[in-house]
């Protein structure tokens, strides 16, 4: 590396770059992530500039103090194996310690090959995040509901998804949850019983096909209940869920769908592991903002 490159926030236009470099990665962004993420965190994105030019960049989002999350990382193909990356991962990671309150615990799901790179980091292993594909046929649109469980989310007060959000997610997110839930090109919908919250998962439209995230559910009958109407509104097209391995109910819920892996992440966590309801986690939101 000849010299360090220049690291500061990025601008909104260079977050539509990021995620153009993500597609071109087969990260396979939604239509509307730039935008979703940049209002959860405007102070997240960090860009790497060298002589003018921007060589790579990622995410730290923090959520109020008590958490953080790593995501986003790429640098330009031509400039790796240099040293920039390394200079660059590590800005970010003091950056975001920076950004929480002392004792914060951060995650992040790394691709495989870089694991040992983020231990040396601090970061220590939890779990794997698999990402599987399925085809949803033409004929299985999403049709008029017919459980009467299932309501669009929107219906469902705010506080009561956010309190079950809590459960799943090791921080409060409302203005994420805000926005992931009203976004265009995306269908969200609620599972309840006698009036309470027993699940919930959104459906978004991606660069190819649509992806669920989150889908979180009290148990695996209200999982494979919203996962088959939200797949409806992939038909015709691929569907992808990341599904975390430490939940066998989330592992036999792909393989009742005879979904395929097709990728996936380590869960690493730089601090105490959440204490989250993983039993109700079977599809986590993004890898990139957690």
């Amino acid at each position: 590396m000849s010299k360090d490159p220049v690291i500061r926030n990025m601008t909104r236009p260079e977050v539509d770059q990021l995620v153009d470099w993500a597609a071109s990665e087969g990260w396979n962004p939604g239509l509307h992530d730039a935008d979703r993420f940049w209002a959860t965190d405007p102070e997240a994105f960090m860009a790497a500039e060298l002589d003018g030019e921007l060589i790579g960049g990622g995410a730290i989002t923090a959520y109020g103090g008590e958490f953080g999350f790593m995501g986003f990382f790429i640098v330009r193909p031509e400039y790796r194996g240099q040293g920039y990356g390394n200079r660059i991962w590590h800005f970010r990671r003091d950056r975001l310690l920076s950004r929480l309150r002392p004792g914060a615990t951060i995650g992040m799901d790394g691709v495989f090959t870089m694991q040992d790179y983020y231990a040396k980091g601090g970061f220590l292993f939890s779990h794997r995040n698999l990402r599987f594909r399925s085809e949803v046929a033409a004929h299985a649109a999403t049709s008029p509901i017919e459980n009467n469980n299932i309501i669009p989310l929107a219906k469902v007060p705010f506080d009561r998804l956010l309190e079950y959000d809590r459960r799943c997610f090791p921080a409060a997110r409302p203005t994420f949850l805000k926005g992931w839930i009203a976004q265009d090109d995306a269908l969200a919908l609620g599972y309840q019983r006698n009036g309470v919250l027993c699940g919930y998962g959104v459906v978004r439209r991606c660069r190819e096909g649509c992806k669920i995230g989150p889908l979180f559910a009290d148990d695996s009958q209200i999982a494979d209940a919203l996962y088959e109407q939200l797949a409806g509104f992939a038909a015709g097209g691929p569907l992808f869920l990341d599904a975390p391995e430490n939940n066998p109910a989330a592992m036999a819920l792909v393989q009742r769908h005879r979904m395929t892996e097709v990728f996936g992440c380590a869960r690493m966590y730089l601090g105490p592991a959440p204490a989250l309801a993983h039993e109700r986690i079977f599809g986590i939101t993004t890898f990139e903002l957690g």
